[in-house]
C-alpha cells in the first residue's frame, strides 16, 4: 500500500468517524473555488486568512501529505491551500488552531534544527513530521502537534478528495450518464441473498 492509499484509507476513517475539523460545505468551498479559479486564471491567489509565511508552511506541508504521482498531482495542484484559506474564513473557530499550529510546527522545527520548517531539509521535515503522525507513538510532550497534525492531515484530505484532481483520483464514475439501466449484476444480488422481486 503507497502513501496516498493510506492517506485515503485514513481520510475515509476519519469521515466516517467524525474529525475535529468537522467540514459541513465542502461543495461550496469547491465551487467557489472552481468559480475564483475560472474568473481570475491570471492572478495569483491572495488569501484571505494565511499570511504569506503561513500559507509557505501550508504549500509545503500539504504536499508532502498528498505529493503528486504517476496517477494525479499534489495537494497544491488541486488547490488544497486555497480551499483551506476558505475555511478558514468560513469557521472563524477553525483559526486559532489553525494558526496555532502552524506556529508549533515553525517553533519546533526553530528548536531541532535552527531553521523554520520550508528552510528546512526533507529529511529534517520528516523528522518532525514522523514525530508526530502516528498519535500512539507519539511522545506526550507533542499532544498539542499530534492533535495538529492529525486535523491538518483530515483537512487536506477532504480538500484533495473533493477537488476535481481528486475526483479523477478515486476514479469516480457516480455522475456519468447511463443510456438504459439493466439492474443490479446478477452475482451481486446473489451475494447479497436478494432478487429484483423483492
Amino acid at each position: 500500500m503507497n502513501r496516498r492509499e493510506s492517506i485515503k484509507l485514513l481520510s475515509l476513517s476519519a469521515l466516517a468517524s467524525g474529525f475535529t475539523w468537522t467540514v459541513h460545505d465542502v461543495k461550496a468551498a469547491q465551487e467557489l473555488k472552481e468559480t475564483s479559479a475560472r474568473t481570475n486564471q491570471s492572478s495569483p491567489f491572495e488569501p484571505a486568512f494565511f499570511t504569506p509565511q503561513e500559507l509557505e508552511l501550508v504549500n509545503v506541508l500539504v504536499d508532502l501529505i498528498i505529493p503528486a504521482d504517476e496517477r494525479s498531482g499534489s495537494a497544491t495542484d488541486a488547490g488544497v491551500p486555497e480551499f483551506m484559506d476558505f475555511m478558514m474564513t468560513d469557521r472563524p473557530t477553525m483559526q486559532l488552531p489553525m494558526r496555532g499550529g502552524l506556529a508549533w510546527i515553525d517553533y519546533q522545527c526553530d528548536k531541532l534544527f535552527d531553521s523554520a520548517f520550508v528552510d528546512c531539509t526533507d529529511e529534517q521535515r520528516m523528522q518532525l513530521l514522523d514525530s508526530i503522525a502516528y498519535p500512539d507513538l507519539a511522545a506526550p510532550e507533542d499532544s498539542q502537534g499530534v492533535a495538529f497534525f492529525n486535523s491538518f492531515r483530515d483537512l487536506t484530505a477532504t480538500g484533495f478528495w473533493s477537488s476535481q484532481v481528486g475526483v479523477e483520483d478515486l476514479q469516480y464514475i457516480g455522475n456519468t450518464f447511463v443510456p438504459e439501466w439493466t439492474g443490479c449484476p446478477s452475482e451481486i444480488l446473489d451475494q447479497l441473498d436478494v432478487s429484483h422481486d423483492e
